[in-house]
């Protein structure tokens, strides 16, 4: 169903996030460390907290000195910190700075389940235990070779999870993906919750499904009307699929019907402007 590719994409929305979190907690001052990389040595509680080392890994990634990065977060992900071990999961999966490695990503992710999967959804550390659980979801929907079976009855159970306990838009993405062709009632429920949130894949794919529901024109306008609202705030990769998929129900659509979703999708736009300034821009085919 996903491909690599479409796996490391499926991080960017998360990465954009939490880096961005990182990138806020590395310009924080930090005791003993002073902007430049860490002496030589090992990492220890009499050199740097778990923390510090947290922040130095921080600024050593985004000065572009990503060996040192490693060492540090390393050392702040082995004790306690799921940021870190979130990172170091995220570079592994996408080869930066590192050999790409998905057992080695898979394997931070799963600490971060383990020592914090009981984390409440308003914790601090919540965005990275959500996103671990949407990455594990996906490596069980694919699998790793000789490492890791596929295993969609546990990917389901995994998005799940994060979808309800978490509100997480990619896994409730990931949920309507699964039930898309079993059962498209249930798709239809999990790509809404998430095409509110912003997330443009679900958008479209929310549209296309309604459409292809619909029994009267009201139906099918509103299907439509998703896929316009999606296509207005597509970019990159999801703009070739989702403009395409938008043109092919676009053409079958009787004119009052294309009427009736242009208005509606000009009104939810005004209305939800500010969030859709910053919709989750998620490559989702």
């Amino acid at each position: 169903m996903y491909n690599k590719k479409t796996k490391r994409q499926h991080l960017t929305k998360a990465s954009v996030l939490i880096g961005a979190a990182a990138l806020m907690l590395a310009a924080v001052p930090a005791q003993a460390f002073d902007g430049k990389p860490a002496a030589p040595g090992p990492i220890n509680p009499s050199t740097l907290s778990p923390n510090e080392a947290l922040r130095a890994g921080a600024r050593q990634y985004y000065s572009g000195d990503k060996t040192a990065a490693i060492s540090s977060l390393q050392y702040a992900a082995e004790n306690g910190q799921a940021m870190a071990a979130w990172k170091l999961g995220d570079m592994y999966a996408k080869g930066d700075g590192v050999q790409e490695d998905d057992y080695k990503a898979y394997q931070y992710y799963s600490q971060i389940v383990r020592t914090h999967g009981d984390d409440g959804p308003e914790s601090p550390d919540a965005p990275f235990v959500s996103s671990a659980f949407v990455a594990l979801g996906t490596y069980y929907l694919n699998g790793i070779e000789g490492a890791v079976p596929k295993d969609v009855g546990q990917a389901r159970r995994i998005f799940t999870h994060a979808a309800s306990y978490f509100g997480d838009a990619a896994a409730q993405y990931h949920l309507g993906r699964i039930y898309q062709e079993s059962n498209r009632r249930m798709a239809v429920r999990w790509y809404n919750l998430a095409a509110l949130k912003g997330h443009v894949g679900a958008q479209a794919r929310l549209g296309e499904t309604l459409f292809s529901l619909g029994s009267s024109d009201k139906k099918k306008a509103r299907g439509l009307m998703w896929l316009t609202v999606a296509r207005e705030q597509a970019s990159g990769h999801d703009a070739n699929w989702i403009n395409d998929l938008h043109e092919q129900f676009f053409a079958v659509a009787p004119e009052p019907v294309r009427e009736k979703a242009r208005s509606m999708a000009d009104t939810w736009i005004e209305r939800n402007r500010p969030d859709t300034l910053t919709a989750q821009q998620v490559p989702t085919q």
